[in-house]
């Protein structure tokens, strides 16, 4: 099981408004060529989104067992800058961007020490389970908004 390094917990770590996830490469992780397949970024970096909002205080399993929905990615740009290989250590670095009545938008970036290696937009929508958009609840917002980057510098 992936713990993180030696000096961060299991679930990663705010850093200001930057919430930072380590993420080791396995070998499942990788292509034929040897770098992690595109597809698996967004799987990292889907845990790094997760374990943000269980950090902030979201509680998404209370709310989708309470029936009042989940959050499902509205929208999702990539770019993928250069490769990660087999056992590198990489740290997603995710940071909320702007927050409105029904979603989060969302700027993350997987990272190999200082270089970027992908980095995408997201939007993640609170949508109820009949499938519609829902306005989040009012704390969900106040803590969302709290974590908005308001032009800090990146560490």
């Amino acid at each position: 099981m992936e713990t993180g390094h030696a000096d961060q917990p299991a679930g990663g770590r705010f850093a200001g408004v930057e919430h930072r996830l380590p993420v080791r490469v396995y070998f499942e992780d990788t292509d034929l060529s040897g770098v992690v397949y595109h597809a698996n970024y967004l799987r990292f970096m889907e845990r790094a989104r997760s374990d943000m909002l269980r950090l902030a205080g979201v509680d998404q399993r209370a709310a989708h067992e309470a029936g009042e929905g989940a959050y499902a990615v509205a929208s999702l740009a990539i770019r993928y800058l250069a490769p990660a290989r087999l056992d590198d250590a990489l740290v997603v670095a995710t940071r909320v961007t702007a927050v409105r009545a029904a979603s989060v938008s969302i700027h993350q970036r997987v990272m190999r020490d200082t270089l970027v290696l992908a980095e995408a937009e997201v939007v993640a929508a609170l949508v109820a389970p009949s499938g519609r958009p829902r306005r989040q609840p009012r704390d969900w917002i106040d803590r969302f908004d709290a974590l908005v980057d308001k032009g800090e510098k990146r560490p």
